[in-house]
Parts: C-alpha cells; structure tokens; sequence
C-alpha cells in the first residue's frame, strides 16, 4: 500500500532535526506543519516574510492575514516575527534556512531538479525555489511518484526546465523514499507492502539499494 499524503508528511517530518529552520515549499511540504510536535524545536521559514510558522487553523482560528507564500492561512508560534520579503529572502541566500523540503515535477538521478514551470503552460512566476535549492543547506524533495497521467518523476535525466543542479540530496514519494546516487536513487525505505518491481516500473532511472552496491562502496 503506498503512502497517502499524510503520511507522505509524517514520513518527510523524521528528515528534521530539532534547532533545524526548514522552509517548507508550496503543495505537498506545507502538510509537514502539521506533523511537528509543539517541543520539536523546529522553526518553519515561509519567504513571504514569516519566522515561526504553525500548523494549519481551525476554521474559527483563521487569520485572512496570516498567510504562508502559497496564500494558504497560517497559524504562527509563540514568538513568531514577521518581515519583508527582502529580508526574508536574505535569510535563504544568507545561509540560514538548513532545509528546504520541495515538491517537484522531475528530480534526477544526479540531484537536478524541474518544479518550477512546464513549456506552454501559464506561470505566474518561479517563486522562491531557485533561491532555496541554492542557499538552503539541505534539499528533500517530497512529491507523488508519477505525474497525473501515470509518467515517472524520477528520471536519468530532466526534461522540464531546471529549477537547480545536483542539489537534491534525499526523495520521499508514496512508495518510498530514495536517496541521488549520482547515476541512481538508492533506494532507504519502501512503504508498506509495494515491492521493489512496482516501484522500478513507475520510475526511469536506475534504482539500487545497499545490497547492490560493492562491498568498498558502502559507508
């Protein structure tokens, strides 16, 4: 059975570290708010300007002015601060946001990443995305493992334009979670009851796992 979005967050939230602050992208990754226990002394970044964003409201606490960069309504932690998005963004280009977790379109076996536009679609703008693959210090990327129409999204190689090179270091989908190998995802984790061929046949690039790999190889 693979895993539903939910626990596609739950899964991706294990990647945090307390005192790590995150920047959590649009779609998928803004689920992860609400797997964050209130101790996980996790700060959640949103480059619209908020330090210190919390899990999504109940309808009668919503804000309309608290909002995150997907204009989604927010709820904020003690101790929160509000800024502009110069600063901001000042902060990913800065070096302080240690992860950022991402949806994507593509994500290569080298790390390369598509998940900002596709060709002949209407873009509104890239948003913030190239900014956080290269300033974050760490790039999870969390996504369905095919496209609506049952296309991979792990490939040898990206065919939409590129949001960043090689900056993906770890991939969580709902069959499992796969690590950028350079020539290949490596494959951690698997969800409950898929098998290895179901997810081989939904991808288009080489997987491997420990086992396959040379003895010297392993570390």
């Amino acid at each position: 059975m693979s895993w539903s979005h939910t626990e596609m967050a739950r899964r991706a939230a294990q990647e945090l570290r307390h005192g790590d602050y995150v920047n959590l992208g649009i779609g998928l990754p803004t689920l992860i708010a609400d797997q964050l226990a209130p101790d996980s002394g996790i700060t959640l970044h949103a480059e619209n300007g908020v330090l210190g964003v919390g899990p999504f409201p109940y309808e009668e606490e919503v804000d309309p002015d608290l909002i995150n960069a997907g204009k989604q309504t927010v709820s904020v932690v003690d101790g929160a601060a509000f800024f502009d998005s110069a600063l901001s963004f000042a902060m990913i280009r800065g070096g302080h946001v240690d992860v950022a977790v991402l949806g994507a379109m593509q994500v290569a076996a080298n790390g390369d990443l598509a998940n900002w536009m596709v060709p002949g679609a209407m873009v509104k703008g890239m948003g913030g995305a190239m900014d956080l693959v290269s300033g974050a210090g760490r790039i999870v990327v969390v996504m369905d493992h095919t496209t609506r129409t049952g296309e991979p999204k792990l490939l040898t190689r990206c065919t939409l334009p590129l949001t960043g090179r090689s900056v993906v270091s770890r991939v969580i989908t709902d069959l499992g979670v796969f690590d950028v190998d350079g020539t290949a995802f490596r494959i951690v984790e698997l969800a409950p009851d898929v098998h290895r061929d179901e997810v081989e046949a939904k991808s288009a690039a080489v997987l491997i796992s420990a086992s396959d790999r040379p003895r010297d190889d392993l570390g």
